[in-house]
């Protein structure tokens, strides 16, 4: 443990596990009993003293972040295997499908859903969160997309003058009411999902396209799988 003055987390194989096991327990309770899970009941699900998880969080909302991190963490990676995957690839239209089917399935899944939700239910007690969230997850998938259509634009594939204002759109043509729906408890048909996906990037590409033909496709991309 850390000597009087020390504000060093702990260190080593079981100070690493014992911070997973508590970032999971906490990632648990947060999504079942809000905001207002206690320390102590985290301590307990982890399997750990509550003098433990405060020696490796200064605060509750310090382990929320980090639950948040590692949540988003997961989408982030997702991404970048997308974009390693694609990387040779010469169809773009088909990269760009690919690319929102993934960034779907982060923001859909469950567990992101509820922390997302958690989030906008506890701005006005801690606005910090928001920022936080802001930070570790939107912030972090909007830079992973920007660097996917870079590639694109080296490659000569796309044609765009403001990446910022591209990643903006191409999430709220291919996203955002997954987002949406999300925030109310429901979900999208999943033949609606996949017409979002390949009408959104049709219109994506009709913008920043750099071949006049990118954005269509044989029945126009509808209801495509």
């Amino acid at each position: 443990m850390p000597s009087v003055g020390d504000t060093r987390a702990p260190s080593g194989k079981r100070a690493e596990r014992n911070r997973q096991a508590i970032v999971a327990a906490a990632g648990e309770m947060f999504i079942r009993e809000g905001f207002d899970a206690g320390m102590d009941q985290i301590a307990a699900a982890a399997g750990v003293s509550k003098v433990t998880v405060y020696n490796h969080f200064g605060s509750k909302e310090e382990l929320f972040i980090e639950v948040v991190g590692q949540a988003m963490g997961a989408a982030h990676t997702t991404m970048a295997e997308v974009r390693t995957r694609l990387a040779e690839t010469g169809d773009v239209r088909e990269t760009l499908v690919q690319t929102a089917r993934a960034m779907v399935a982060a923001a859909t899944d469950p567990a992101r859903l509820a922390l997302r939700n958690l989030v906008t239910g506890e701005l006005r007690r801690f606005p910090d969160l928001g920022t936080a969230y802001q930070r570790r997850g939107p912030a972090q998938s909007a830079a992973a997309l920007g660097e996917v259509f870079r590639d694109l634009c080296e490659r000569g594939l796309l044609t765009i003058p403001d990446l910022e204002l591209a990643v903006v759109q191409f999430f709220g043509l291919t996203l955002y009411h997954h987002l949406i729906a999300g925030s109310i408890g429901a979900g999208v048909r999943p033949e609606l999902a996949d017409r979002l996906i390949a009408d959104g990037v049709d219109l994506f590409l009709t913008r920043y396209g750099s071949q006049p033909e990118a954005g269509r496709s044989s029945g126009g991309g509808r209801g495509s799988g």
